[in-house]
């Protein structure tokens, strides 16, 4: 199974906004930790506060932090609501797709049962999991780790 380059991003973005919470970050400040584009991101960004794991704030000053806490936030959740089809196969998609032998082919069952425990193993596993050890992450993404915590509006 691969899942969307949008996906990805949205998942690193989450990982940079775990590393640096409560402080925000910019699209911009993300972008360039990571390599990715500026554009893609701002998409994904956008994504993510329509969900609810994030909270963005315009102009200066503005920019994005998680909404909930890193452990509250599922990554089989995140996986499942930011993909649009998680068919790895045509007929595993929504619509079923347009395979002739799909009536009796059982590969089609051992992709379903796969892909269900795919998705077990990523909802075993919340944004705090995968934020540990966060020195390692914040060296390679150039994020400052908060050491005292730092109140929201101040």
């Amino acid at each position: 199974m691969q899942l969307t380059q949008y996906t990805d991003y949205g998942l690193r973005t989450l990982i940079a906004l775990g590393l640096a919470s409560p402080r925000m970050l910019t699209v911009g400040q993300v972008s360039r930790s990571y390599g990715i584009s500026r554009n893609h991101l701002v998409k994904v960004a956008a994504r993510l506060s329509a969900l609810g794991y994030v909270e963005t704030t315009r102009g200066k000053g503005g920019g994005m932090r998680l909404a909930r806490d890193p452990q509250t936030i599922c990554v089989g959740e995140v996986v499942r609501r930011m993909e649009a089809e998680l068919g790895v196969v045509e007929c595993l998609e929504k619509d079923g797709g347009n395979c002739v032998i799909a009536p009796s082919c059982r590969l089609q069952g051992l992709l379903r049962t796969a892909t269900g425990r795919f998705l077990e193993e990523l909802d075993a596993h919340t944004l705090q999991d995968v934020l540990q050890p966060a020195a390692p992450l914040s060296r390679l993404l150039g994020i400052e780790i908060v050491t005292e915590p730092v109140r929201r509006g101040a």
